[in-house]
């Protein structure tokens, strides 16, 4: 029975030395988050809706970047003072462009972005119906003269 309780404990030691760090990395740095759990929702939000320039991937709320901790942070001091989500987006892209948006608005310089996917897939299936719908070319049937030599080509490799 002692040796069961020793293994168990032993269990139980590595277990929490295995995963306790991972608990802690999940856990948010209560230093960046807002008092008032209305506004800190209201700055995750936001936050989800901005990319990290460092990852260009994630959204600031995602990424661990430095550069993204200081976005988040810049994102709550916005919120603390009362600004409006439109206000604060608008602040964001005064100063780091359309691109720090994941999901940019569709303007006369982005309807192209916007299209190119339908039109390169509605291409691609244009191209490979084209393709299976054409019809195929038939080679002509070989002449006396061209039997002759293909038969004296394969005697002669023959032998």
């Amino acid at each position: 029975m002692k040796a069961l309780s020793f293994r168990t404990g032993m269990m139980a030691a590595l277990f929490c030395l295995l995963f306790a760090p991972m608990v802690a990395m999940a856990v948010d740095d209560p230093a960046e988050m807002l008092p008032d759990p209305a506004q800190e929702q209201r700055a995750e939000a936001i936050g989800a809706q901005l990319r990290c320039l460092v990852c260009q991937n994630e959204s600031i709320e995602d990424s661990s970047a430095d550069l993204a901790r200081d976005l988040r942070h810049v994102v709550r001091e916005h919120v603390a003072k009362g600004e409006s989500d439109h206000q604060i987006m608008d602040w964001m892209v005064s100063r780091y462009g359309n691109f720090i948006r994941l999901r940019p608005p569709l303007t006369a310089g982005t309807l192209l972005l916007w299209i190119m996917p339908v039109l390169a897939l509605c291409m691609g299936i244009g191209v490979a119906w084209w393709h299976l719908r054409r019809p195929r070319a038939v080679a002509p049937p070989l002449t006396d003269e061209e039997r002759r030599r293909l038969s004296d080509l394969t005697r002669t490799r023959r032998e």
